[in-house]
């Protein structure tokens, strides 16, 4: 077989490949990140790169203009390899992993809720799941001879109470070398059962006092990112957090395409590439905290239904079948090590279960973490992403959905969509009477696209000044260069084409309008048609608790005038961050949680809204801007009239 050398720039990065193979699999063996929103199904135009040497067979679609043919650029995805090549891979089709850990202070967004620890204490809350235990032993003699277990277990219940200790092999193979190294004076690991009639297992055996050297690992397990928090189990604080972009996303970036992959080819290429990642970022907070990793007993995981699955080696293939049935909701813990974790044996790896197919342990993690299940308010939970997942209830009841809102939230079946990274345009205004517009963007660059929270602010913006109708689309009455026609009717240039990094225009097309209406009208519909099946309006809602990594950014006057979220009074909303990895954090802090998770599961009631009758007729008046009854949106409507009278 006939193999040719593929070089990639900017990464100088050097592969050879066999004849026929195509430039993404080569980019994805040499360690080079493309874009590839549909899992190399040509059908997203993300991965596009310029071929500077060489030749490649095929990569031309509709998804590229006859300029960029004509300079070089082709579809990674589509390309074969037939020669020698040098290939540049153009910002825009890479990925900046830079920005999901930048320190930024969200404006006009929710109030933010924390944990307090302090009432964790008072409440006597604060109690890890794993906890030491120092011991000074008395060292056996010819008068006191009894085996080296029955020396702690009896040294353990004398000073510390402990019964019902059970050990693990692998402790005990350890257990006579380190009581002699260490004369024996020794900290035990301990961990805590879910249920009190539990046993208490001892998980590990230490030289000397570490009781003051406790940790766990918090991991949220998205589609998109994984975070990662190393968390002191003294102190309860977070000594480290570091996010990167999931690996499996060369594989597609929502979760049917991830699927469908597994389906063809097993779960175990992207069990590999999600482990890789996690175990990526354990080396990362692990080096920012200082922590010794054999220092950390815990590591607690959220993840949805597909990306659990698919971490465990399960393959998810039955998750998009009807009737939708996960393999598991529960999972028992396990060591970390069994599973390809790079973590000491005897860590302990606690997995959040998930109550369906669709609604899964990252939202169960965020019910728990903003502290709904258990207070009185009777509120509204969102997790704003690919995934419309809404959870409604107080301490009483809950009852839950999911429905697919597509990835327009994260720059996904954007023309010019990108994830949030430097150079994406995150915010957005417009002269009302000249139509130029000052674009914002992350990291103060030169615009390359927009991001999920400009898109938003974008949107809302030409929709108030009446740029856009209702339906999104474009007022062409109005005299500027900066509406025009493109193939898929019209297009507003944002900026053209020498203020920007990505030598074309940046534009939004009304098939980009088009898609963030379907995705803001998903997440709505699924809000009001879990209220309409309980009986209940949006006037009866105490507060909204918003989670995920995009709602940090967005402006909430902006989500209300799109109408992705009801008009309500901002101050009852709240937001809790990264809701998976909050309650991942404080599954990894107390027993508490985990013995709540079970009842708060089977609390929840869940909702198909695909077979709810009600929902198409929600989703299809939703599907304007920013609804088809302005009654619902008084001040939005006010507004509207005031514009009208002033242009008359």
């Amino acid at each position: 077989m006939t193999e040719h050398k593929v070089e990639f720039f900017p990464h100088q990065r050097e592969i050879t490949v066999e004849e026929g193979e195509t430039l993404i699999r080569a980019a994805m063996e040499a360690g080079v990140h493309i874009n590839a929103s549909c899992g190399g199904e040509g059908v997203c135009g993300k991965c596009r790169v310029l071929i500077e040497e060489g030749e490649v067979e095929g990569g031309i679609t509709e998804k590229l203009s006859q300029e960029d043919v004509d300079k070089g650029y082709r579809l990674a995805c589509q390309s074969k390899v037939i020669s020698d090549l040098k290939v540049r891979v153009p910002i825009e089709s890479e990925i900046d992993a830079g920005v999901l850990n930048r320190l930024s202070t969200p404006r006009k967004t929710a109030k933010i809720r924390e944990i307090n620890l302090d009432d964790w204490k008072e409440k006597g809350l604060f109690i890890p799941p794993v906890e030491k235990k120092y011991l000074e032993l008395p060292p056996p003699s010819n008068d006191d001879n009894v085996a080296d277990v029955s020396r702690i277990v009896q040294n353990l219940r004398n000073t510390h109470g402990e019964h019902r200790l059970e050990f693990d092999l692998s402790v005990i193979r350890k257990i006579p070398d380190i009581l002699r190294e260490a004369d024996f004076n020794v900290t035990v690991n301990i961990a805590r059962p879910v249920r009190a009639e539990g046993k208490n297992r001892v998980i590990n055996i230490e030289p000397g006092d570490t009781t003051d050297h406790n940790y766990a690992i918090a991991i949220d397990i998205g589609t998109t990112t994984i975070y990662g928090q190393m968390v002191d189990l003294i102190s309860g604080k977070v000594l480290a957090q570091y996010g990167d972009f999931n690996a499996q996303m060369s594989y597609g970036e929502d979760i049917i395409t991830r699927i469908v992959y597994a389906e063809k080819n097993g779960p175990e290429v992207l069990h590999k590439k999600v482990t890789e990642t996690i175990n990526g970022v354990i080396e990362k907070i692990a080096k920012r905290s200082k922590v010794d990793l054999d220092q950390v007993s815990t590591i607690t995981l959220a993840g949805n239904t597909t990306m659990t699955q698919l971490f465990l080696k399960i393959n998810p293939r039955y998750i998009r079948r009807s009737p939708f049935v996960p393999a598991a909701t529960m999972y028992p813990p396990f060591k970390a090590a069994d599973i390809g974790l790079n973590l000491p044996d005897h860590v302990t790896a606690l997995v959040y279960p998930q109550v369906s197919s669709y609604v899964g342990g990252d939202i169960v993690a965020g019910v728990m973490g903003s502290g709904m299940a258990h207070e009185e308010e009777l509120t509204l939970f969102m997790d704003i992403g690919t995934n419309a997942e809404i959870v409604i209830g107080n301490k009483d009841w809950l009852v839950c959905a999911a429905g697919s809102a597509g990835p327009a939230f994260e720059g996904g079946g954007i023309k010019l969509g990108m994830r949030a990274a430097k150079g994406a345009i995150e915010d957005f205004s417009i002269d009302p009477i000249t139509l130029e517009p000052m674009n914002l963007t992350i990291g103060n660059e030169r615009p390359k696209g927009i991001c999920g929270s400009g898109l938003i602010t974008i949107v809302a913006t030409l929709f108030e000044t009446g740029i856009i109708d209702n339906r999104g689309k474009f007022n062409t009455n109005l005299d500027t260069p900066r509406i025009r026609e493109c193939e898929d009717g019209h297009e507003f240039v944002l900026a053209w084409k020498d203020m920007t990094s990505i030598d074309r225009d940046v534009v939004l097309t009304e098939i980009d309008i088009d898609n963030l209406i379907r995705a803001k009208g998903a997440m709505y519909s699924g809000c009001m048609t879990l209220l309409n099946e309980i009986g209940l309006s949006i006037r009866d809602i105490d507060r909204i608790i918003m989670s995920g990594g995009f709602g940090s950014y967005i402006d909430l006057e902006k989500t209300m005038t799109i109408g992705l979220l009801p008009e309500i009074d901002p101050e009852k909303v709240t937001f809790i961050g990264n809701g998976s990895l909050l309650g991942a954090r404080m599954s990894g802090l107390t027993n508490r949680i985990r013995s709540d998770v079970k009842d708060t599961l089977s609390r929840m009631t869940n909702f198909e809204l695909s077979e709810t009758n009600s929902f198409m007729d929600n989703f299809m008046a939703a599907m304007f801007l920013p609804h088809t009854d302005l009654e619902l949106f008084p001040k939005l409507r006010k507004r509207l009239e005031e514009r009208q009278k002033n242009n008359n």
